[in-house]
């Protein structure tokens, strides 16, 4: 089979076959999109996503969570694939872990075509995906962890510096490395080179995940009070939790 220039090639991850049918043939009915396999269980789609290396991985998020052989962004799911995490309701636990597990968006799976379509065309663009229902329950999950974690006393630093938190609580607020730097006089790369560092101390793989991690441990007074003003009924047009028509978020 040829697949044509610019097709975004995608491997279904579900354990229920009428799942994985419907998906197939509703993208397969859409040009500019092929389906590279199917898998029903963990350990299969681990093999076939190392073996095709497809542009997106559309996943149930139940069966995200059995793969636990590496850490989010580790060679299980190599560079280029975005994973798409589908899920039948809107749970809070549910989103947050998802993006804690390495996912670049959440999708209903009773979500109209057109939404899948975007959704799949939102992460391969370098977009994270969230649509506004799901963008105000993960703002209000996060609102709760921060809470509690204000409860419960000092915060531990994770041996990041000074500096490092104000990049943090930067990237919190929503801007781009090239803003960073600017804020700071220093070069983009220079910006890109301290985002190395911060994950690596924290455990994170991207700007998402650190944005939700910075939240859930009051990295900052600024990004605590970042997420408040997110809890807005109009969310801060410079927040990373932002929505658009539908919400999408820069990697």
């Amino acid at each position: 089979m040829t697949i044509e220039p610019n097709t975004t090639r995608i491997v279904i991850a579900d354990k229920q076959p009428v799942v994985r049918q419907d998906v197939r043939r509703f993208l397969e009915s859409n040009p500019g999109f092929s389906i590279a396999g199917e898998a029903s269980e963990a350990d299969g789609t681990a093999d076939l996503v190392r073996r095709m290396k497809p542009d997106v991985l559309l996943i149930d998020l139940d069966l995200c969570r059995e793969l636990k052989m590496e850490p989010p962004g580790g060679s299980l799911i190599s560079s280029p694939t975005r994973m798409l995490a589908m899920v039948g309701s809107i749970q809070k636990n549910d989103i947050v872990s998802a993006f804690l597990l390495g996912a670049h968006g959440i999708v209903l799976k009773g979500s109209i075509p057109l939404v899948l379509l975007q959704s799949i065309r939102s992460v391969t663009s370098g977009q994270y995906w969230l649509d506004n229902e799901s963008l105000a329950v993960l703002v209000e999950a996060m609102r709760e962890v921060l809470s509690h974690r204000n409860r419960a006393g000092a915060r531990k630093d994770y041996g990041l510096t000074r500096r490092e938190l104000d990049i943090i609580t930067k990237i919190v607020s929503g801007c781009s490395n090239k803003e960073v730097g600017e804020d700071f006089s220093i070069s983009e790369r220079t910006v890109k080179h301290h985002l190395t560092n911060i994950f690596c101390k924290v455990g994170v793989t991207n700007r998402l995940q650190l944005a939700l991690f910075a939240v859930s441990h009051d990295l900052s007074n600024a990004a605590a009070l970042a997420l408040r003003q997110s809890g807005e009924a109009d969310l801060n047009p410079g927040s990373s939790f932002r929505p658009r028509a539908r919400a999408q978020v820069a990697e």
